[in-house]
């Protein structure tokens, strides 16, 4: 009777195991998208000179990709191409903003 019990519970605790490690994928996955979206909407807006809004846009992406755990180096340059397009926005420096927010969808698509 025993090892019935310790059979269950060792194929419970596995499978529970299996089931948070797949919500946390699953999680990873969500805060890549999002920031991706905030990055392209950012991009569609400095397109369109409007950038208070692109400005906005920024700090959302720069805050979602603060969650993403993977691939660090690469998060890390991606959220200074955030930074410096935001800087570029303010300046009011369409051009390069844009380039800046190009080379940051690139590599959070790679993520």
């Amino acid at each position: 009777m025993n090892i019935i019990k310790k059979t269950a519970l060792t194929f419970l605790i596995a499978s529970s195991l299996g089931v948070i490690s797949s919500s946390a994928f699953a999680e990873e996955s969500t805060n890549i998208s999002e920031t991706i979206a905030y990055v392209e909407q950012a991009l569609a807006d400095v397109n369109k000179s409007d950038f208070s809004a692109a400005i906005l846009h920024l700090k959302s992406a720069r805050l979602s990709s603060e969650l993403i755990t993977s691939n660090e180096a690469t998060v890390k340059q991606a959220n200074a191409n955030v930074i410096q397009a935001q800087i570029l926005s303010k300046s009011g420096d369409v051009q390069k903003s844009a380039e800046e927010l190009n080379k940051a969808l690139v590599l959070y698509k790679t993520l």
